[in-house]
């Protein structure tokens, strides 16, 4: 389920689709109040000028390096635990929009970094993983690079002076040797982050969704099994535009009956395709996100549709959103066991914009 939240595997409370952990333990367990993680990267909140110096080509032992300018700006969420940061890349040639989602996993004791390259929006990068030890963060995963198997690493340093650093290195020897080729030195220009300028001809049909909202939720608690047992509950979502509009990114919270959790919400215009990517990290089993459903607007109406899993067996999964007023909006997400012949609703939500 993915919409404004994305909610396939939240919808679960077990089951997870696309890799995701086969349960989710109570929020309770995961995410105690006041965690020392929450604040790991407190230090970059806010709007930032950057500075970048990159190899022109990397792995052929080149030397020669670009210089150039952009801008960032980073926001907390899941409590502190998961950071969203957008950014302005100004290569040589032109500029680009790109995006940063991080997240804690406690079951690992590590953070994930997930990219997306606001020029790709149908792909989300494979994460680095790793966390800090003192002024200084390493992450490192597995990668291609030019359909070359490589490990890829993250270097933060200096993070609580005045110009933190932050660098990316290649390997192609399991971690034996590295060849550094990109650094960024970023300057605060804020310390509250704001959002970075939209592009003009940018995509707006989730402008609405831009905002703080209260929200009301129904939820079945069994699905696909006849079972006509609902549960109601409180949430509330922040979500804001970024790469420059093309997307946008919500943090959601649910005051379940069983305990609050969190969960982010991301959706991605492919302009290839004509149509929205929504995409789901579960704040409590954050390791992955959940694959897309696709689809787009029509006549005020969205419709995305994907594939699923539900207690082991494919299913289709729908969201469709209606009643879009400046002020209000419906989701509603729905599941098919037989191809999509007949589907049954299992959650909806009432958004009301909070003043």
């Amino acid at each position: 389920m993915q919409g404004a939240f994305g909610r396939r595997d939240v919808l679960r409370g077990g089951a997870a689709a696309g890799g995701m952990l086969a349960m989710i333990a109570p929020a309770s367990a995961l995410f105690a109040k006041g965690s020392p993680r929450a604040h790991d990267w407190d230090w970059l909140i806010g709007n930032w000028d950057v500075w970048h110096r990159r190899l022109k080509e990397r792995l052929v032992d080149n030397h020669d390096w670009q210089e150039f300018t952009g801008k960032s700006a980073l926001w907390l969420a899941l409590d502190g635990l998961g950071t969203i940061d957008d950014n302005v890349v100004d290569i040589p040639g032109g500029s680009y929009r790109g995006l940063t989602v991080r997240a804690f996993d406690p079951a690992q004791g590590k953070w994930s970094i997930w990219w997306v390259d606001g020029r790709y929006p149908t792909v989300i990068d494979a994460p680095v993983r790793g966390g800090f030890a003192g002024d200084s963060g390493v992450f490192e995963g597995p990668d291609l690079f030019k359909g070359r198997p490589v490990t890829a690493r993250f270097r933060w340093l200096d993070i609580h002076s005045a110009r933190p650093h932050w660098e990316q290195a290649l390997s192609t020897d399991g971690g034996k040797s590295w060849e550094v080729n990109w650094e960024n030195f970023f300057t605060r220009t804020a310390p509250v982050a704001t959002v970075l300028p939209l592009v003009a001809d940018h995509r707006h049909d989730f402008d609405f969704l831009h905002g703080s909202w209260t929200v009301r939720h129904r939820r079945r608690k069994q699905r696909l099994v006849g079972s006509d047992q609902w549960e109601t509950f409180a949430g509330t979502l922040v979500n804001r535009p970024v790469l420059g509009g093309q997307a946008n990114i919500g943090d959601n919270v649910f005051a379940r009956p069983g305990g609050e959790h969190r969960g982010i919400g991301l959706r991605t215009f492919d302009a290839a395709s004509g149509q929205w990517l929504s995409w789901w990290l579960d704040g409590r089993s954050p390791a992955a996100f959940a694959p897309p459903v696709r689809g787009r607007f029509a006549d005020g109406v969205g419709l995305f549709e994907g594939d699923d899993m539900q207690d082991g067996r494919p299913v289709k999964t729908r969201v469709r959103w209606s009643g879009i007023t400046t002020d209000a909006a419906r989701w509603e997400q729905a599941m098919s066991a037989d191809g999509g012949a007949s589907w049954e609703t299992n959650w909806v939500s009432e958004f009301r914009r909070k003043a």
